[in-house]
């Protein structure tokens, strides 16, 4: 199956989606009186923080690739097919900026204002669930897609408060960088394809 996507305009298009975003959270920000960047701040320890807190979901994230369930091969020969030629077209400085804008205009928008206003509403428990629901349900290019983008959001949520002060920096750091390393195993994946079939 070839991919859709331009492979040309791709990296253009995709920042300026992403980086669309914020101004997205902006807006409901300013609807629900919320101020998308109040809990962003730059600390050497959120920073680490964040890195830290990629291990264990990109270690996840290479064991379910490797699995050979239906389901999951069904998700990695989409994001093969849809992602691995635009991807490997790019240096990996392209691929880190990209996934640094996605971490921060995804995480400004879900973190930033949808979780705090769904907080504000229901309290923290049903705020993070929802949000996390609403994450998903962008995310969702099958049902397991959804579970575990759902779950990937709930996770990112709860890395919101790990410190005694909120911090939208860490949740920032750990999307960005999450995507950047899924992004390389993408490529790689799709690279070693291609030689196997030629």
């Amino acid at each position: 199956m070839a991919s859709s996507i331009n492979t040309e305009t791709f990296f253009k298009q995709a920042c300026i989606f992403e980086g669309s975003l914020i101004g997205l959270a902006l807006v409901l920000g300013w609807l629900a009186d919320i101020n998308p960047f109040a809990s962003l701040y730059f600390s050497e320890t959120a920073f680490l923080h964040g890195i830290i807190a990629t291990l264990p979901i990109f270690i996840i994230f290479l064991a379910l690739y490797q699995l050979n369930i239906k389901s999951l091969t069904k998700i990695k020969t989409l994001l093969l097919d849809m992602l691995g030629p635009v991807l490997l077209r790019y240096h990996w400085t392209d691929l880190l900026i990209l996934a640094a804008i996605a971490g921060i205009s995804e995480e400004i928008l879900f973190r930033g204002v949808i979780q705090p206003w769904m907080e504000s509403s229901w309290g923290m428990l049903t705020g993070l669930i929802v949000s996390s629901i609403l994450f998903g349900l962008v995310h969702a290019v099958t049902l397991l897609y959804f579970l575990l983008a759902t779950l990937m959001s709930a996770y990112l949520g709860l890395l919101l408060d790990i410190e005694a002060s909120r911090n939208l920096l860490i949740p920032i750091v750990t999307h960005g960088f999450y995507d950047f390393l899924a992004f390389l195993v993408i490529a790689r994946s799709y690279r070693h394809q291609q030689k196997n079939d030629y």
